[in-house]
């Protein structure tokens, strides 16, 4: 899961790999357009009212419920949708922060293509979010190897037949540690 950040408001994203396409939160989406103190109520009157207008589903053929992590900290399924479905729903929510909001929408979906076809563009991301956070080059480096190893691992033990169960995985969370507490010395 991704947050993506819109003027100020958190934006939740995932990438869905089997429709290879970024899926967002309808909540979110509809607290940044509304400024609704509750947007959970807006989004459910608005889909009966689209529901009423459209005659149909069209529009729920759009919305998956896919788990996103809250403001607590828990995860819980929410409506999500991909592109299309968003400017749909964008579509039928009066607000002037609407086409600004398309735009940032458009330019979201532009860099994870261009990140398809250039993956060096996720390094260079990950880079300058450390270095955001505050991260020194050398810790960057040591995480980065960290997680090529881990990588490293867990492909060997694929190719002999280990799988990813809760042991393995166990293993792996284990090793990780492991390596990022020998990369802070």
């Amino acid at each position: 899961m991704n947050i993506k950040k819109y003027e100020g408001y958190m934006i939740r994203s995932t990438w869905v790999q089997e429709k290879e396409e970024w899926y967002f939160s309808i909540i979110d989406v509809v607290r940044v357009l509304t400024e609704s103190s509750n947007a959970r109520r807006y989004w459910s009157d608005l889909k009966v009212k689209i529901r009423d207008i459209e005659g149909g589903n069209q529009l729920y053929d759009n919305i998956v419920q896919l788990k996103m992590k809250t403001p607590d900290g828990k995860y819980r399924t929410t409506d999500a949708s991909d592109l299309k479905g968003i400017f749909r729903i964008i579509q039928s929510i009066p607000s002037p922060k609407a086409e600004p909001f398309k735009l940032w929408l458009s330019e979201m979906g532009k860099e994870r293509f261009d990140e398809i076809a250039d993956p060096e563009l996720i390094i260079d991301r990950a880079l300058q979010t450390y270095l955001s956070k505050g991260y020194t080059r050398e810790w960057i480096n040591q995480r980065l190897q960290a997680i090529q190893v881990r990588k490293e691992l867990t492909d060997v033990w694929n190719d002999h037949g280990v799988s990813a169960s809760k042991n393995a995985l166990d293993l792996g969370r284990i090793l990780a540690n492991v390596l990022e507490n020998k990369s802070d010395d």
